[in-house]
């Protein structure tokens, strides 16, 4: 049985979006999309689908579905569309029919030079559409607004289960720290979480091939790298690890660090406490900058700042990226204005985003010190979805 509850939640709220921007009609057009899937199709199709499909939603209200023979019933068991039309031969009839009814100005279109989770629509259906619509005064313009606006603004029920996510992640990180000691190597933890992941009956937020990623000591590489057998657990060491779950349907991506501390020392050297506490000071400002109206640049610069007036290089990444049916959910990003991110830094924060918060810097002789928290904005600022990492997880050899 398909759970369509999100979806009737995102397609009332896209209509109102429509509303503010002043966009006549939004149409995520999709084929295939087990292998060809359009980053937007889950915030309003409970499933998958195989010929041609056109989800129309018009700032008026209308919501209408154009789908193959063999596809359209769950779309109608929804119980959200307006309409539900379905075809045998070919698409482009009924959907320039129902384009004409509408008679759009607009049309937004799921494309975006900075966005990849506004940029699902491939270019052999661009083409299409532009055959379907030869002679037509619609002008196709891009979604990303939409989308952004759409994917970034969390409905109460989307946060709630970002928040069962955490709360499960937290499980896991509490059962890593009763089980580390000297001896293991990276891949001993990876497995040890993977096997806790499948006894809580979820899979990890990003490629499984490094979920977690497992930083050991200070030689270990630092990146999306999969976990390695070279690298043990020994007394003076840092661990690292960045992880998360998918739990229905939503995601998680903390990371902690823990300290082995070697017998008969009582103190955490000195190095290892300042870089813990400047990485926590770092997400702290972040934390204080990210409001409701800012654009995302501006909460990376008070983090980026704060890192490097304590002594370390900047990190080479966003301070924070959106979190919720994936781990980079797309919209704002609290990034760096380069040109790799596009326009994304410029977005502006919005009550119910849901963000990470995160960065690191390495300690020579020592590891990696690196957090990430998940965080909720508040018409008043920010709210943890868990509780953060507020010291060392020390752990006595």
């Amino acid at each position: 049985m398909l759970d369509s509850t999100i979806q009737s939640e995102k397609i009332h709220q896209a209509i109102a979006i429509l509303q503010e921007k002043e966009i006549d009609c939004w149409m995520t057009f999709v084929r295939e999309t087990e292998h060809n899937a359009d980053p937007a199709l889950p915030l309003i199709s409970p499933a998958n689908v195989t010929w041609h499909t056109a989800f129309i939603i018009t700032q008026s209200g209308k919501k209408i579905v154009i789908a193959g023979r063999y596809d359209a019933e769950n779309f109608r068991r929804m119980g959200v569309w307006d309409e539900v039309i379905s075809y045998d031969q070919s698409i482009q009839p009924d959907l320039v029919r129902v384009m004409d009814q509408i008679n759009p100005r607009q049309i937004a279109i799921n494309y975006s030079e900075s966005d990849t989770a506004a940029d699902g629509l491939s270019h052999g259906m661009f083409l299409s559409l532009k055959r379907y619509f030869e002679g037509k005064p619609w002008q196709l313009v891009s979604a990303e607004g939409i989308l952004n606006a759409l994917r970034g603004r969390k409905t109460p029920a989307e946060v709630s289960r970002l928040r069962d996510a955490v709360s499960l992640t937290a499980q896991i990180i509490d059962k890593i720290t009763a089980i580390l000691r000297p001896g293991l190597s990276e891949e001993d933890i990876y497995r040890f979480v993977h096997a806790e992941y499948k006894k809580a009956g979820v899979v990890p937020s990003w490629d499984k091939a490094y979920c977690p990623t497992v930083t050991v000591g200070p030689d270990s590489p630092v990146g999306h790298v999969s976990a390695s057998a070279q690298y043990v657990t020994k007394p003076g060491d840092l661990v690292r690890i960045d992880q998360g779950v998918v739990l229905n349907d939503y995601i998680s991506d903390i990371q902690r660090v823990w300290y082995l501390q070697p017998q008969g020392e009582s103190l955490i050297p000195d190095k290892v406490q300042h870089a813990f506490d400047s990485v926590r000071a770092a997400i702290l400002a972040a934390e204080k900058a990210l409001r409701p109206g800012v654009e995302g640049w501006t909460v990376d610069e008070a983090a980026r700042r704060t890192i490097t007036a304590a002594g370390y290089p900047e990190y080479q990444h966003a301070v924070g990226h959106g979190i919720g049916r994936t781990v980079h959910d797309g919209a704002t990003l609290l990034g760096p204005r380069w040109e790799r991110y596009g326009r994304t830094p410029y977005g502006i924060v919005e009550v119910g985003n849901c963000f990470t918060l995160e960065l690191g810097v390495h300690v020579a002789g020592y590891g990696l010190v690196s957090l990430e928290e998940d965080v909720l904005v508040t018409d008043h600022g920010v709210e943890y979805l868990g509780a953060p990492q507020t010291h060392l997880i020390v752990v006595k050899c």
